[in-house]
């Protein structure tokens, strides 16, 4: 059988690729000194101060999660893949979870005072679960993405992650300004 017509099963896609499926029988990972993320996989190495990323941060933050550690030669190199979080023990998920929070710092907007589009940026009087804000995200269709039915997520000058849930949500006059530079 040729590998165009194995069946698409995850496994096989993740294998055809070359990336290596994490999985809980196959790879321990845990806290070692100072706080750093380890990981041990069956058959191989440990690898020592690893960090996650996530492949497809907005349509599925639990899953799908790369595993990274840096050589000796400073290059960046991938463990493998976590499809699925939930399949590990509660302790590593916990883990995972407290370092991706570290890497990545969403904002949740519930209000919008303000939008001004200046020099092809947009800066934005906006009201999150930390309290006032304002951020700056240069006008682009490549900065605003989908997020569920009828969310967006904004992506400001820094690669912040500021979150509208549900636009149909905010209060009328939010809704009209977010709308005058966020349409599509």
């Amino acid at each position: 059988m040729s590998d165009t017509t194995l069946p698409t099963t995850s496994d096989n896609r993740l294998s055809i690729t070359g990336v290596r499926r994490l999985l809980p029988e196959t790879a321990t990972i845990f806290e070692g000194a100072f706080s750093l993320l380890h990981c041990a996989v069956k058959g191989d190495q440990m690898y020592r101060g690893v960090f996650a990323v996530l492949m497809f941060p907005i349509r599925h933050p639990d899953r799908y999660i790369s595993l990274r550690y840096t050589d000796e030669k400073d290059k960046v190199g991938e463990i493998g893949v976590i499809e699925n979080l939930s399949a590990f023990p509660k302790e590593t998920q916990t883990l995972i979870q407290a370092v991706l929070k570290k890497q990545y710092h969403e904002h949740i907007i519930h209000r919008v005072y303000g939008v001004r589009h200046e020099f092809g940026l947009l800066f934005f009087d906006v009201e999150t679960q930390r309290g006032r804000q304002e951020f700056i995200m240069p006008w682009r269709h490549d900065r605003a993405e989908d997020f569920g039915a009828e969310g967006k997520v904004l992506l400001d000058v820094n690669d912040n992650r500021f979150i509208v849930p549900d636009v149909l949500a905010l209060p009328t006059k939010d809704q009209r300004r977010f709308t005058n530079f966020i349409y599509w």
